[in-house]
């Protein structure tokens, strides 16, 4: 799996990179070319888990009825919700594949990252493809503002920490902005005595739980991998965008024909 995993994923992406370097010789370009570059790639499967999200979402009042309606019969509520599914064309867990595929990435992002950084950012040969050049030693910093191959260090805070500070709180930002505009827009009303609804609830956490583990991977991390996740998090929001103003559009066309 690891062979397939290096083969399949790591090298790809390793080779991306450093080709992009080599190009524009600055690693935050080469990151962000990189990353746009592995989500036009990942596009179907984005598209799939954000649909997915959306109509999981709007089926959210059907299926606080069908929790009201069945509070005291689990097995007539699961009967209930498979009907609900079967009929909406929707799979609750149609949204995790891309999901899982997507931090595959995430984790061959951060490989390429670490590996080039405790190399000394000296490139690995035998990684490269024969067609891509070894350009030596990669400068790591970032429109020379930010080394990406650092992670901050708050027992020493400079005023050189600054941009890697703002490129975390950017990424954590970003991430906050995509789940809330994944997060129904008109929210269920509940009675005070009835229980909290366990969907709503995660939800609600995923809210924050979202930009405090970007916050967390932004700190720990070498500020390569914030600047891939601040990247990778806008294509998202844009993407996001795209796909409501379509869906609008195709909307209003379905009322005026």
């Amino acid at each position: 799996m690891s062979f397939l995993f290096h083969v399949f994923v790591y090298q790809p992406i390793y080779n991306l990179l450093i080709f992009v370097y080599n190009i524009i010789p600055d690693f935050g370009v080469a990151i962000i070319f990189s990353t746009i570059v592995v989500k036009f790639f990942l596009i179907p499967l984005s598209k799939k888990q954000i649909e997915s999200q959306k109509k999981m979402q709007e089926l959210q009042p059907k299926i606080k009825e069908i929790q009201i309606k069945y509070k005291k019969d689990k097995e007539k509520q699961s009967r209930a919700m498979m009907e609900l599914y079967k009929e909406s064309k929707t799979n609750p867990f149609s949204g995790c594949l891309p999901m899982i595929v997507q931090l595959i990435f995430l984790i061959a992002i951060y490989r390429v990252l670490f590996n080039i950084s405790t190399a000394g950012l000296v490139v690995n040969q035998s990684d490269l493809y024969s067609f891509v050049a070894n350009p030596g030693q990669i400068n790591k910093m970032f429109l020379s503002l930010v080394d990406l191959a650092a992670a901050i260090d708050f027992s020493n805070i400079t005023i050189q920490s600054m941009p890697h500070i703002i490129l975390v709180v950017l990424a954590a930002a970003a991430q906050f902005i995509q789940t809330k505009m994944l997060m129904n827009k008109s929210p269920i009303k509940t009675n005070k005595n009835e229980e909290p609804d366990f969907s709503e609830i995660m939800t609600k956490q995923m809210l924050f739980l979202g930009p405090l583990l970007t916050l967390f991977i932004g700190i720990k991390f070498p500020a390569g991998l914030a600047l891939y996740w601040l990247v990778s998090t806008l294509f998202m929001v844009i993407q996001q965008v795209y796909m409501e103003v379509r869906a609008k559009k195709t909307d209003s066309l379905k009322v005026n024909s």
